[in-house]
């Protein structure tokens, strides 16, 4: 029998070729079918006269009743499904600022996600502007045809300006994923490794490393959840993050000074190494390894440590090296290591939910509904050290993480409709389902053309 002790560790040689492989095939693949995304119809073609239905001059009585209503638009177009993935480029994964034309693949691919795990018809926006208040503007502009806006890849602190001015000036949910999504995940792996480490999670040390968007709304995410502040330390590439420091000031940057004044009690000072001692968990969202944290870091932890290391496509550390370091619970943003951290996981739900509802905001109590429910599901399948998370082949989570999302927005009376908890969880499916299977019915039928071999895509 192979156990965690005697299990064959992979050479950091075929770790680093694994990791290069989806890279050497991807551009091939995405040059063979020309893009990942097209339009189809929903709706009935029976013949050419049903077109006097769908456009004119039939349709000229359904913009009647938006122009008498313009919430109608919901329910008589499809309004409320789509969701505009906005991005600038400026901070692309690993690439940074790489231009709106380079930017395309990972909002189609996002697009992707938001379909096939959420049944969610998502169109990637790339603008040609950097401007914060110009990105603002488009956004606003663009309200009348989305249900919601999904703002990704914009760098910080700029980021954090956009999304707190389209929630505050639109009527639709608005959410950025670098920063909501991913402390949704992580919040969800938190509950739950706390859980198998046996420790309050509410009053335990938390060290997050690095202090980019993702941390950034980690650390507030986490105090609205209920970790106290003081508990919270951060730490950049300079060291640990506390009040005084000369290189942090409001004017430049005021969400991660906001941070600063509420975090790190012991006022700790330091090099990076000073935010592990004693501290029960550590999230980094940091630059990839290996190497970034190192062994000794580690084994300054308090006892039965957590430990997440989440930079792609080379955590900051190799998972092994952080276990025999003394980490209880390890886990990274790759999916060929236990306990990955995928904001997967969250954004096509959460948006499942709240476009079930006609939401008109997306709330940092919403980001913790979903992640309990993530949390909730993996306990109620069984879970260990090396398994704390829901997986994205696992999709009867979907639903149910949408429905808590739907049910806190109607909580907080920022729902158009409120149907039932069953309502909402059979719609939800039955959504989730039908893009599933209309994906493998066009594969079945060919419309979608088989792959070509690996061997002749590396060709």
């Amino acid at each position: 029998m192979v156990t965690k002790e005697t299990e064959t560790k992979p050479t950091v040689d075929e770790l680093l070729a694994k990791a290069k492989k989806p890279s050497q095939i991807s551009p091939a693949m995405h040059k063979f079918y020309e893009g990942k995304m097209q339009v189809i119809p929903k709706c009935a073609i029976r013949n050419i006269d049903d077109f006097a239905l769908w456009y004119t001059p039939g349709v000229a009585a359904t913009c009647r009743q938006i122009e008498a209503d313009p919430d109608k638009s919901f329910e008589l177009t499809n309004r409320w499904n789509y969701v505009a993935i906005v991005s600038d480029g400026t901070r692309v994964l690993g690439l940074g600022d790489i231009g709106p034309e380079a930017a395309m693949p990972v909002m189609e691919g996002k697009a992707l996600l938001f379909k096939y795990l959420g049944g969610v018809d998502a169109f990637p926006i790339c603008l040609r502007t950097k401007d914060p208040d110009e990105i603002v503007r488009i956004c606003k502009a663009l309200e009348p045809t989305f249900g919601g806006i999904n703002l990704e890849d914009i760098e910080k602190p700029k980021c954090f300006q956009i999304l707190e001015s389209t929630r505050s000036e639109m009527q639709v949910p608005v959410w950025h994923d670098d920063q909501q999504g991913t402390a949704t995940v992580i919040l969800a792996g938190l509950m739950n490794a706390f859980k198998v480490v046996g420790k309050k999670p509410k009053e335990s040390l938390i060290t997050l490393v690095g202090s980019g968007a993702a941390n950034i709304r980690t650390a507030y995410v986490l105090m609205h959840w209920g970790v106290k502040p003081g508990n919270i330390i951060l730490s950049d590439t300079k060291g640990v993050i506390y009040r005084g420091r000369p290189d942090i000031n409001e004017k430049d940057d005021p969400w991660k000074y906001d941070v600063t004044q509420k975090t790190n009690g012991e006022n700790r000072t330091g090099g990076i190494e000073e935010a592990f001692k004693g501290v029960d968990a550590v999230i980094a969202a940091s630059k990839p390894g290996p190497g970034t944290i190192k062994k000794e870091w580690i084994k300054s932890m308090a006892s039965d440590s957590i430990v997440f290391a989440c930079a792609n496509p080379i955590p900051e550390i190799w998972p092994w090296e952080a276990e025999d370091a003394g980490a209880k619970v390890v886990a990274t943003g790759r999916s060929d290591f236990p306990n990955q951290v995928n904001n997967s996981m969250g954004f096509p739900a959460i948006f499942r939910g709240v476009l079930d509802v006609k939401a008109k905001t997306i709330t940092d109590d919403m980001c913790i509904a979903a992640a309990t429910e993530l949390a909730v599901y993996a306990e109620e399948r069984g879970m260990d050290e090396r398994n704390i998370l829901p997986q994205m082949d696992e999709w009867e989570v979907f639903p149910r993480e949408a429905v808590a999302c739907a049910l806190k927005s109607i909580a907080q009376g920022v729902a158009r409709v409120k149907p039932s908890r069953q309502e909402l969880y059979e719609r939800a499916s039955t959504i989730i389902t039908n893009a599933r299977a209309t994906t493998e019915l066009l594969m079945r039928q060919g419309l979608i053309k088989p792959p070509p071999s690996e061997k002749e895509l590396l060709r």
